[in-house]
């Protein structure tokens, strides 16, 4: 079992130090870390560190692979820099000498990244009840289903709430307070103002018009508010004396923040998170099997360079919005077609290493969907294996596009992860695993002609 803390010490001392470290997160599996000065970290004895799967630098990122249990690590590597006096670190700085591009990356991941258990989870369970109902197991009318619905639903109803508490911790506000701002816009009384109009109908605060709109299961309003409420907060925090913070803060943060919120930033948020989503699923109804075959075969190389989370967003908006998503059945596509790829090696090479090494990978991604230890062990070492993968992912991509496959939850893709594709209509299930399976085979049979008997584990 890995030692957390000494692995963290180890990392810190040769990416050079909390000094060296402007900022930093983490995703599903990685360590993300924006660096100072790259010259100063060294790459070599980072890989080489116990628990450390691999190392990616790219995207001004300094990515260090871990796998699932990179929330402990992580949690160990914030004291550590944190608890350096002489540190200049503040995780709501922005790194000057990263790309505007980088830093948004490393927001969403960020901010996203601890609540994706709960999303997954939520999910699998909503899948389930699905099923469960199909066949006759569960009553819709019954007090069974409707609390199990509860439990599989409340993480999008409450998606603001949680979104908030992550948002601010990336960018340096109150989480508590940040909390009351995404609660305050699903209290039952601001609903109610809504009434039967919806979104659009019109209200007024203190003479000022106020567009309403239903905040329940958005993602981009709070997450844009929380970054203002930011500079808000760090202003009070700096001018307030420390005698007055208690009510001063809290008090003056939610008088500005939460009218601002409902009257400005709420608004542009939900009509622009709504155009990006729309425009994305309109170019997918326009020529889904050209989606599929590019997000199929493409996803990989996003995973490869860190930059995927940009697209998390859609598929979680696409979730709470509509219920369903085009999308994540692409990413499905491309996991089992590096699980195909690793079947190929794994029946084609003698090295005993490089077999092991193709089971484990392959295993790991149909129990829990972390491609990553086979994505850099194996396929990015070698350019025939790796396009094998691509083409695989992309024939499938192209078929899920053409049967038009959608998911009910927002998952990663693996054997585990299947309910997410019971829908009301029956033959979505049926068309997802008839996709999978020609991801799977196409990419082990490319696989398999790719590999040289007498090829090593490197």
């Amino acid at each position: 079992m890995m030692n957390f803390k000494l692995t963290a010490e180890e990392i810190l001392a040769n990416v050079g130090g909390p000094e060296n470290i402007s900022n930093m997160s983490h995703c599903a599996t990685r360590l993300r870390l924006n660096l100072r000065d790259h010259s100063k970290a060294d790459d070599d004895a980072v890989k080489n560190i116990d628990g450390v799967v691999n190392l990616v630098n790219k995207a001004g990122q300094y990515q260090i692979l871990i796998g699932m249990e990179v929330p402990k690590l992580y949690d160990e590597f914030e004291v550590l820099v944190k608890g350096d006096k002489d540190s200049a670190f503040d995780e709501s700085n922005v790194d000057g000498g990263a790309s505007i591009i980088s830093n948004i990356f490393s927001a969403i991941s960020a901010i996203f990244a601890p609540l994706l258990p709960a999303l997954a989870g939520s999910g699998i369970l909503r899948g389930l009840l699905i099923l469960f109902v199909q066949l006759g197991l569960i009553n819709e009318n019954s007090g069974t289903y409707s609390i199990l619905f509860v439990a599989s639903m409340s993480v999008f109803y409450f998606l603001p709430v949680l979104l908030a508490f992550t948002s601010a911790r990336r960018f340096g506000a109150s989480p508590y307070l940040s909390a009351l701002i995404g609660a305050a816009l699903l209290h039952p009384e601001f609903i109610g103002l809504i009434g039967d109009a919806g979104n659009g109908a019109t209200t007024n605060f203190l003479n000022v018009p106020v567009v309403l709109m239903n905040y329940n299961s958005t993602v981009v309003p709070i997450i844009l508010s929380i970054w203002a409420f930011s500079y808000l907060y760090k202003f009070l925090d700096r001018k307030v004396p420390e005698t007055l913070k208690l009510v001063v803060v809290p008090l003056v943060s939610l008088a500005i923040m939460i009218p601002l919120t409902m009257i400005v930033i709420g608004p542009i948020g939900v009509y622009s998170g709504e155009f990006v989503a729309t425009m994305v699923n309109w170019l997918i109804e326009r020529s889904s099997i050209l989606t599929g075959i590019v997000i199929g075969g493409g996803w990989s190389i996003l995973v490869s360079l860190g930059i995927h989370w940009a697209v998390n967003p859609i598929m979680i908006n696409n979730i709470s919005t509509y219920g369903f998503d085009y999308i994540v059945p692409f990413t499905f596509a491309c996991n089992f077609a590096v699980i195909g790829t690793a079947i190929g090696i794994y029946l084609k090479a003698k090295n005993q290493r490089l077999r092991s090494f193709a089971l484990t990978g392959l295993v790991t991604i149909a129990l829990s969907a972390i491609i990553e230890p086979t994505l850099f062990g194996l396929l990015v070492k070698n350019k025939k294996l790796f396009l094998a993968q691509i083409i695989g992912g992309a024939v499938g991509g192209a078929y899920l596009g053409l049967m038009k496959v959608v998911t009910n939850a927002f998952v990663f893709g693996s054997v585990t992860t299947f309910p997410a594709f019971v829908a009301d209509n029956p033959g979505n299930f049926v068309q997802a695993m008839i996709g999978l399976s020609i991801s799977l085979i196409v990419s082990a049979v490319l696989g398999y002609i790719f590999t040289n008997t007498e090829e090593k584990f490197v």
